[in-house]
């Protein structure tokens, strides 16, 4: 991709990627942009539209039974507990909240012509929304939504193609010292994935630095959820993304899902205070489990 990038580049006048990249305003680049992609789409024939169809994995559909997958969305909804509310997420999102939200390549997310991206993991946006519901002054926030993403890298799971389906937590809320605020969050999304899950729940956690939180989990937060969490020293994927503490989410040695606190609502509202933490499943791997 960078070789044919600096190729392009190449073949414009001098100052052009200077000019497109910081010297047009969102709108200027957005008009230009948009006037090129309606010249492309004049040369787009039936014959083609149906090839890209066929051969593009971002267009292709799943291969999931939707009347199953509904299924799975209304258990996920009826177990969540009431203080969680419902979002109802746009499929785009400003362009940057990936990249700039969390430590994700933009490469690996689908970037538009408006200054817009294609939702690409639903746990960022509702960071957002909850930092601006924590800046309204709500005390503690805890948000639900499912959402289908497109991302661009490549899945090792069959039912994670370029496109698939989240149900994700997020909640968020000011430190109180002593990782007591970790340990009531950590204690709200575990129950659900348990409630979820059933008993053959696969629920564990990774400690990526010595904190008080980690004593919470052993005084508070076991005590209080009364079933398995197993700790997974080994596990080294996320240590970069989340903030001390992530989670994993599985059944029958099959993982679903994963979890952990961020520093996202804190570095949005600018206060080091702020305590976040994000969990998720994926609706078409639960769908496939319990099939």
């Amino acid at each position: 991709m960078g070789q044919v990038s600096e190729r392009f580049w190449a073949k414009l006048p001098e100052g052009s990627r200077e000019a497109l990249v910081g010297g047009l305003s969102q709108s200027e680049l957005q008009s230009v942009l948009l006037d090129v992609t309606r010249e492309r789409v004049a040369t787009v024939s039936p014959a083609r539209l149906l090839r890209r169809w066929q051969q593009d994995r971002f267009v292709r559909p799943s291969s999931i039974d939707p009347r199953q997958l509904v299924k799975t969305q209304q258990r996920l909804w009826e177990l969540l507990p009431e203080k969680f509310a419902g979002v109802q997420l746009s499929p785009l999102t400003p362009l940057g909240t990936s990249s700039v939200v969390a430590p994700i390549n933009q490469h690996q997310v689908v970037s538009t012509v408006r200054g817009t991206e294609v939702a690409s993991d639903p746990t960022n946006e509702l960071a957002i929304e909850a930092a601006v519901r924590r800046r309204a002054g709500q005390d503690r926030v805890h948000l639900a939504a499912c959402q289908r993403v497109v991302r661009a890298q490549a899945f090792d799971a069959p039912w994670m193609t370029a496109h698939f389906e989240l149900f994700v937590l997020v909640s968020s809320a000011r430190d109180t010292g002593s990782g007591r605020t970790e340990a009531d969050l950590l204690i709200d999304h575990l129950r659900f994935w348990h409630a979820v899950l059933g008993e053959k729940a696969e629920l564990t956690f990774t400690s990526f630095k010595q904190s008080a939180v980690r004593d919470r989990i052993e005084d508070t937060v076991r005590p209080a959820l009364d079933v398995a969490l197993t700790e997974d020293p080994a596990r080294t994927k996320g240590a970069a993304y989340y903030a001390g503490i992530a989670l994993g989410i599985g059944r029958g040695g099959t993982e679903l899902g994963d979890g952990g606190f961020t520093t996202w609502t804190a570095d949005l509202l600018g206060d080091a205070k702020e305590r976040c933490l994000t969990s998720c499943i994926s609706t078409e791997g639960l769908t496939v489990s319990e099939a």
